[in-house]
């Protein structure tokens, strides 16, 4: 009998288990998965953590490769034994063998590996909405990206470089300054020694950024409205801090009459075409090599405690993937 991971209860890592579960046969419009890889994603933790509310019992995940293994009726698009990939609810990827909408599916190029596929449908979906629809983002842009170094910053910064803007990058560490450098970023900032506010107004000569992606919350959140120009946007897309403190929405007018949007993927690639659209673009600009997507560390499915750990604790880099 397939496994997977559930918890009965939120808070800390330890509430997952790994158990047997009974999948059964695709209903109309279903297609029975078996995953090759699973993608961790910060989400999951705010599914795990109850930050995000959900039915318990509950199989936490949003993204997976794998390969059709049973359609259900309706389902002529898809055959056993294609590769697909996804990132979008329902939740349960963090399983051996589910049962998925077909209509969130997506067939996997030659060229993309399974455990790539794997980490870059959500992160790299993210990253084709916040830059070309959110803010599109040209040459003459300015940006900056918070935790540049992480997941969806690695892509985010590839993606701005390949379209010519200039991008500035927050990351915890000289390693992971590295890291975002060699993906794009221009100017990675070491927040834990340097005010990334001053380090923004010495590199833009006072003009300020464009727009500031925002990944991380809390602790970066009254900041990023000092990052951006008159009339720029802060596009607030995670808290891995923690959540955002209400604030007096007047203090946007007092800085500059800015922007400000809290975005999730769910909404851009609700419609079967916007998705194929974003899952499109995301595996042409791989395979063209203007993203590299790497994958920094890998757990087997049923350490997905240690993951979680190691991801809230800033861990890890780029992309991580369970092996199933």
């Amino acid at each position: 009998m397939p496994h997977a991971i559930r918890f009965y209860e939120t808070g800390s890592p330890e509430v997952l288990r790994w158990e047997a579960v009974d999948v059964g046969h695709p209903g109309k419009g279903e297609v029975r998965v078996r995953h090759t890889a699973v993608g961790l994603n910060f989400i999951d933790v705010y599914h795990r953590s109850g930050l995000y509310p959900v039915q318990l019992p509950a199989t936490p995940g949003l993204e997976a490769c794998g390969v059709v293994e049973e359609v259900g009726e309706g389902v002529d698009d898809l055959k056993p034994g294609d590769r697909v990939a996804y990132a979008s609810p329902p939740m349960g990827a963090y399983a051996q063998v589910r049962l998925m909408p077909a209509d969130r599916l997506v067939k996997v190029p030659e060229g993309v590996s399974d455990e790539q596929a794997a980490s870059m449908m959500l992160k790299g979906m993210t990253a084709e909405y916040l830059i070309r629809r959110t803010f599109p983002v040209k040459a003459e842009h300015t940006i900056l990206v918070h935790a540049a170094a992480g997941g969806v910053g690695l892509i985010l910064c590839q993606w701005a470089k390949a379209l010519g803007a200039t991008v500035i990058g927050t990351v915890g560490s000289d390693e992971k300054a590295r890291l975002a450098e060699a993906h794009g970023c221009d100017y990675p900032i070491v927040y834990t020694r340097e005010d990334f506010v001053t380090r923004v107004m010495e590199i833009t000569g006072g003009r300020k950024c464009d727009v500031v992606y925002d990944s991380v919350g809390r602790d970066t959140f009254m900041k990023s409205l000092e990052c951006v120009r008159m009339f720029g946007l802060v596009v607030s897309f995670g808290q891995s801090s923690g959540p955002v403190p209400p604030f007096e929405v007047g203090v946007l007018s007092a800085k500059g009459s800015l922007y400000l949007t809290r975005p999730t993927l769910m909404h851009y690639t609700a419609k079967r075409e916007d998705l194929v659209m974003s899952a499109d673009a995301l595996f042409q600009m791989v395979l063209d090599g203007k993203i590299r997507i790497n994958v920094n560390q890998t757990y087997p499915l049923r350490e997905a405690a240690q993951a979680h750990r190691d991801l809230e604790a800033r861990k890890t880099t780029g992309s991580t993937v369970f092996v199933v």
